[in-house]
């Protein structure tokens, strides 16, 4: 039953829930989680959009843009390009790092981004390995977590999280100012999966075979790449007039909306819900993060909340919140470098002249590769300055393609499915207003307060 709705939650569910958002929090107050909710529901219905494209034909969302316009693909391109050299993920987990061992955080950054190369080079089949290991980690995660705010929260907390996730409208005069603004941002599009991660869940989707997916070849690791099959020059689509066809459709729709529901919004709420009572605990804790947000420490947020876990258990637990955010930074960083290489990859093989001269998997080891190099470069002599200001610009960035892509999944599922297998209108309204949401959010923070995040 599990889809790769565990892989777009592991990704997803990482550093937005478990760091900027409780940052916000420690802020704001829980009332600010409103836009949280916003975030993650918009997020919801792309997912199954995402989902209702690549499951009738096999195809990424990729191509799909290309069949618009083949200018759009390539924004896409360019856009990854110029997102995922930031290494933001691993670089907030490498400064949890340094809190636990005082060794400086571009050492575990840089030896993270090579283990996950060479991992997925030695894998037999890519997408395998990758659930299996983004199931352990997110259940790791949420079972661990729940534990610590079950004892160093309240029902009071739990109540006031719940509420203030309701809260429409709440705007603190702090929010609307040039310093948090662009994090309010950022932490919008990281409220679930951000960036171009719902355009990748398209290919995750084909390599888990489902719907017409499963008549296009997997992604095998380097070690085995020689035994991959001959990718079809274009997908397939479902026969609509069929009733048998379309039966075994609304299947494949039912089992998506449930890995949507059930999974990655459940999952998330959880996840969001938990860290938001956590957040709370460290406020009374630490009274004095937020003079410290105030004087520019934005990395104030980790240790108030080491020091929540410290108040349930001793400094073993303290630590124990800064390997969260060690294996939440770990873990995102490799679905990102998965799922970059494979949405590169894809355009590169169906679009660039003579491409197809080579395999699929090795121009995804090619992209995975030069990810890795590149970030490690960024990392070492790149012009943010540290990893909240990486993570911050990665964030930011990433609303700008979520707009975009919430436009191109508008034009693809209408203008090119059958209509019989067309979205509900309702599920277009939401869609189209993600797209007003991130780009306004985003002409706000450029226009209105000059303002780009620190």
């Amino acid at each position: 039953m599990v889809g790769p709705a565990m892989i777009l939650v592991a990704v997803g569910v990482g550093l937005g829930e478990t760091y900027m958002w409780p940052r916000l929090v420690l802020m704001f107050g829980p009332e600010i989680r409103w836009l949280f909710l916003l975030g993650v529901v918009v997020q919801t219905v792309v997912m199954m959009e995402m989902a209702r494209w690549a499951m009738a034909t096999g195809e990424s969302i990729f191509m799909g843009a290309a069949r618009i316009w083949k200018p759009l693909m390539w924004f896409f391109f360019a856009l990854a390009m110029a997102t995922y050299i930031w290494p933001g993920h691993i670089s907030a987990g490498a400064l949890a790092f340094e809190k636990i061992t005082g060794i400086n955080w571009l050492w575990f950054a840089c030896l993270g981004l090579l283990s996950i190369a060479l991992i997925f080079s030695y894998a037999k089949y890519v997408y395998d390995l990758l659930e299996k290991l983004m199931a352990f980690l997110i259940g790791f995660l949420v079972i661990g977590s729940a534990i610590i705010a079950g004892i160093i929260g309240s029902w009071n907390d739990l109540w006031l999280t719940l509420t203030g996730m309701v809260a429409f409208g709440y705007i603190p005069d702090e929010m609307m100012t040039a310093a948090w603004f662009p994090i309010i941002v950022g932490s919008i599009a990281f409220a679930g999966p951000s960036g171009m991660q719902q355009m990748w869940y398209t290919l995750w989707l084909r390599d888990k075979g489902a719907g017409n997916g499963a008549h296009i070849p997997r992604i095998r690791g380097l070690a085995h790449s020689e035994e991959e099959e001959t990718y079809p020059v274009a997908g397939y689509m479902v026969d609509t007039d069929d009733a048998e066809e379309l039966e075994k459709w609304n299947g494949w729709y039912r089992w998506v909306r449930y890995d949507a529901i059930l999974m990655f919004f459940g999952t998330t709420m959880i996840v969001t819900i938990i860290f938001t009572i956590l957040a709370m605990a460290a406020s009374r804790i630490s009274p004095e993060v937020v003079a410290q947000f105030e004087q520019g420490n934005q990395e104030a947020a980790l240790s108030a909340m080491a020091n929540a876990f410290s108040e349930a258990g001793g400094a073993f637990l303290g630590t124990l919140f800064f390997i969260f955010i060690i294996l939440v930074g770990y873990k995102g960083t490799m679905g990102i470098v998965d799922a970059f290489a494979r949405g590169q990859a894809d355009m590169t093989y169906f679009f660039v002249p003579g491409a197809q001269k080579f395999k699929m998997g090795h121009l995804y080891f090619g992209f995975l590769w030069g990810a890795t190099i590149f970030g490690i470069l960024i990392l070492l002599f790149g012009p943010a300055d540290g990893p909240t200001a990486i993570l911050g610009m990665l964030a930011f960035l990433s609303a700008f393609s979520m707009g975009g892509y919430c436009i191109v999944l508008l034009l693809v599922n209408n203008l090119l499915l059958p209509k019989a297998i067309r979205p509900h209108m309702a599920f277009n309204v939401i869609i189209g207003f993600g797209a007003l949401l991130y780009f306004g959010a985003l002409f706000i923070s450029l226009v209105v307060f000059g303002a780009l995040p620190d």
